[in-house]
């Protein structure tokens, strides 16, 4: 039996694209051990992927605090890594992260090959064994997919889709928290997430309540996040005003997993590209997302209802966390008379084929 340890630390959005490689995998090698190292918060979404032998959880957020001006803090920090190694014998380690980091706890698994991808990063290669051949492709999960190569793994029976499996005990949840804030399942349901892990993958909040104007009355808007989203969520419903749509936050009010539920009672979710754009995918939710400094090209799901509205600005795709120019003009090119219409569209898309509730995956 080969015995796979696969290294893919954070983020949500880059660990839910890693189970679709890890799904593969486990197709074309049913019979391996597949384990996961993997940190909180991302580690939740994998708790009970079913494509997981074992999941190991090792925080790296402590590391990644103490970084080079700490390095005593950063070496106990990594020794706690290898302890959450040392009891398990691997043949094969997948870093599909490539980092300077995830190298070197590739090599603190011990496993005699370790497969690396062409990414950008950090000296990863001095840790493995192999490299993956490089690809046309930008688009990561692609790029990621690569690692299954030297394994033997044909590229041409890929298939994608994101999985993400909930625990039965939230099979009844949705059920009984929107009656509790007021929404009615048997109605659409619009969720919206304003914010995004870049501040400049973010649209301004003041966009987001124009656009949300002049919904039909039916369509029920409720604004997703977490609880420091809630000034952003504010000054968009500020902008919306007095509309007939019920119009409510949940933000800080659900965990991760807890706001997967939701999302697979509900009708559309509008976001830029962050963590929920790829929870969303995950359960099946239809989404439209909005981008500005990244791409779908790279980033968007492969996955069939996913709608992008790519920004109409010259300076747009940069894939940097800042904007060189401080004035985050990609996503402030993106009109709300466009999203707008494109929500009327999906919207009524939805309802006239009678999928206000379409293909949710089951629990």
């Amino acid at each position: 039996m080969l015995r796979i340890l696969i290294v893919r630390l954070s983020a949500i959005g880059d660990v839910l694209h890693a189970t679709t490689v890890v799904h593969n995998l486990r197709q074309f090698l049913p019979d391996a051990e597949l384990t996961w190292l993997v940190s909180p918060p991302a580690s939740t979404m994998l708790e009970h992927n079913p494509d997981i032998d074992r999941l190991l959880i090792w925080d790296r957020r402590p590391t990644d605090k103490a970084g080079l001006r700490h390095p005593l803090t950063a070496w106990r920090e990594l020794k706690k890594a290898q302890a959450v190694l040392a009891p398990y014998t691997f043949d094969v380690v997948l870093d599909i992260q490539g980092l300077f980091l995830t190298g070197l706890l590739s090599k603190m698994s011990g496993a005699p090959r370790r497969i690396g991808i062409h990414e950008r990063h950090e000296g990863n290669p001095l840790f493995m064994t192999e490299l993956a051949p490089d690809i046309a492709s930008p688009h990561k999960i692609r790029r990621y997919l690569t690692a299954l190569q030297p394994l033997g793994f044909d590229a041409k029976n890929f298939r994608p889709g994101i999985v993400l499996t909930l625990p039965p005990e939230l099979a009844d949840f949705a059920a009984t928290f929107w009656p509790v804030h007021g929404i009615d399942p048997t109605r659409p349901i619009l969720m919206v997430n304003t914010r995004t892990t870049w501040p400049d993958k973010s649209w301004e909040p003041a966009a987001f309540g124009a656009a949300l104007r002049d919904l039909p009355s039916e369509v029920q808007i409720v604004f997703s996040g977490a609880p420091n989203d809630a000034p952003y969520i504010a000054e968009a419903r500020a902008v919306l005003g007095d509309v007939p749509n019920k119009v409510i936050s949940i933000a800080g009010e659900t965990s991760l997993m807890e706001l997967a539920a939701l999302f697979r009672s509900a009708t559309l979710l509008l976001t830029g590209d962050t963590g929920p754009l790829y929870i969303a995918e995950g359960v099946g939710l239809p989404t439209l997302s909005l981008w500005g400094p990244t791409s779908p090209d790279i980033y968007g799901p492969l996955t069939s209802g996913h709608t992008f509205i790519l920004s109409p600005h010259s300076c747009t795709a940069c894939c940097k966390t800042r904007c060189q120019h401080h004035t985050n003009a990609c996503m402030r090119a993106i009109q709300p008379d466009i999203v707008h219409a494109k929500l009327c569209e999906l919207l009524e898309q939805l309802k006239r084929n009678r999928q206000v509730c379409f293909n949710k995956k089951p629990m």
